[in-house]
């Protein structure tokens, strides 16, 4: 079989975050925004998701952004121009329900910032005001900044350590602009779980509709396999089929937080294994 999935470029955007753009016509040509992929890098892999954060149905390539903390993602890091990935499956997951809602605060915390790119995109695009947040650990984790800047009506920015604009969390700068009378009608967020939580805490007592894209253990994708359950208002929902994004007002974040610390003793056994071998 010839293969298929040729990575065209790559390029480190932040300590240990790279950008990759691969063709993959079929997939090009169907992406939407909000949806995924499925990768395995080699005979041997294992099988991981990764958000589309753009693609070119005329050049027939898909651009994915990643950090390399697992086997399987430092592995990715690893491939060089030139050579192949052994599978890609997708588009993936539900599409983003992208409607002119009218002034929508879309947020995103760390390579969570990738994810929220094609929103940004869809939502200018049919004539939404949007205030775009983004943040990061320290200033050198920032990404995409200046791509959303160029598509957003305003943005925001928030490091732990303060080196670049406000010091603190995403979640207090949206706290901030509600408490000074901003008026949100959709709020969206993608990042880290405990930040998606923050975000949801600060939106409730507003009464403002809040989606978040769920991150859950995910292996085939499609529903089969289970391991991407998550519990939506009080229901066992799928992330894969169902999702990834749902009601982060209706979201069990405590649950999900306990089921992606399910396999980190095997996930730290597996690193050092591969750092043996190199």
């Amino acid at each position: 079989m010839a293969k298929k999935f040729k990575v065209l470029s790559k390029e480190e955007i932040a300590p240990q975050i790279k950008r990759m753009v691969i063709k993959a016509p079929l997939i090009a040509k169907k992406a939407k925004a909000g949806q995924f992929v499925i990768l395995r890098v080699d005979e041997y892999g294992e099988r991981f998701p990764l958000t589309l954060v753009d693609w070119n149905p005329n050049a027939g390539t898909i651009t994915l952004i990643f950090q390399e903390v697992g086997v399987s993602t430092k592995k990715l890091g690893k491939i060089a121009p030139g050579a192949y990935i052994e599978d890609i499956v997708g588009p993936l997951g539900n599409p983003t329900e992208i409607d002119r809602y009218g002034h929508v605060a879309v947020i995103g915390g760390g390579v969570g910032t990738a994810l929220i790119y094609p929103w940004v995109r869809s939502l200018k695009r049919v004539g939404n005001h949007v205030t775009t947040i983004i943040g990061a650990r320290s200033a050198n984790l920032l990404l995409l900044e200046k791509e959303l800047s160029e598509l957003s009506d305003e943005i925001y920015i928030s490091t732990d350590d303060g080196t670049k604009g406000i010091k603190g969390f995403t979640s207090d700068v949206l706290k901030s602009l509600l408490e000074k009378g901003r008026k949100f009608d959709l709020v969206m967020a993608a990042g880290p779980v405990l930040m998606m939580k923050a975000v949801a805490d600060v939106t409730r007592p507003y009464k403002i509709k809040t989606i978040v894209s769920l991150n859950p253990i995910m292996v085939d994708g499609t529903g089969m396999c289970g391991s991407c359950r998550v519990t939506v208002g009080g229901k066992t929902r799928f992330a894969c089929v169902d999702g990834p994004e749902f009601d982060a007002h209706e979201v069990d974040f405590r649950e999900l937080i306990n089921r992606l610390r399910t396999y980190r003793e095997e996930e730290q056994i597996a690193l050092q294994h591969l750092k043996d071998c190199q």
